[in-house]
């Protein structure tokens, strides 16, 4: 998969260039390709921004510089997603979905934003990462990259997908390592029985009993059999 990202802060990607992403990149799994708006500018000083029309605070960002900026990709089969809080909010189907395409271009807007004549023009759909405002589009589209990454095949084993939280509809188990006792809090017995068909039920039910502490609206969109919904029920009682 290709990512394309126009920014006016290029050096902000940096940071995703490393760990998985990075050897994922390494192995052509992915192409992370940064463009900075700001080399499209034909302003002596390099600006990119104007004031709004109609008065107002801040600065928008000018539609030709992000045009000519786009019009420089290879934009064959690509889609192209504008970070924006308007945008719908970024969630697990939404994840899967993306990874499927080839190509992604992503915008990062800036101050008060992007003038809108040219995201009419060439923004297929807009993603936002929760309802809050941030200074740019930079670490939302650093979400997106890596979320989306992760479901390129190869990126990740298989197994490491299928019980995350999300993937199944619920919120993942708790997870435990070396060493066994850990201020005088012991492995539950279970996950040292050896006895795996015992260790996947157990962890069905902390994967239920944790979407039921943190997420419970979960609950409603998944099928549950008789013997979780009376767990869930005993839960409640508990309550």
């Amino acid at each position: 998969m290709k990512f394309d990202i126009l920014t006016l802060f290029p050096e902000m990607f940096e940071a995703i260039k490393t760990s998985i992403i990075g050897r994922a990149e390494q192995k052509n799994l992915i192409n992370i390709n940064i463009t900075n708006i700001r080399d499209f500018s034909e302003d002596k000083h390099k600006k990119v921004d104007d004031t709004p029309y109609g008065g107002g605070a801040g600065m928008v960002i000018k539609p030709d510089v992000v045009y000519s900026a786009y019009r420089s990709l290879d934009i064959k089969n690509a889609k192209v997603i504008y970070m924006s809080p308007q945008g719908k909010t970024l969630n697990q189907s939404k994840v899967e979905e993306l990874s499927k395409e080839e190509h992604l271009i992503i915008i990062c807007g800036h101050y008060e934003g992007i003038d809108q004549r040219v995201l009419d023009k060439i923004v297929d759909e807009e993603i936002s990462i929760g309802d809050y405002v941030l200074t740019g589009g930079e670490i939302p589209a650093m979400a997106l990259i890596d979320s989306v990454s992760r479901y390129v095949d190869g990126v990740l084993a298989k197994d490491s997908k299928i019980e995350e939280s999300f993937s199944n509809g619920l919120l993942e188990y708790p997870q435990y390592t070396r060493p066994e006792i850990f201020m005088n809090e012991k492995v539950p017995e279970i996950l040292i029985s050896g006895h795996h068909e015992n260790i996947n039920k157990w962890r069905k039910m902390q994967a239920l009993k944790n979407t039921f502490k943190k997420r419970p609206e979960m609950l409603e969109d998944i099928e549950l059999t008789e013997e979780e919904k009376i767990y869930i029920k005993n839960l409640n009682e508990e309550v």
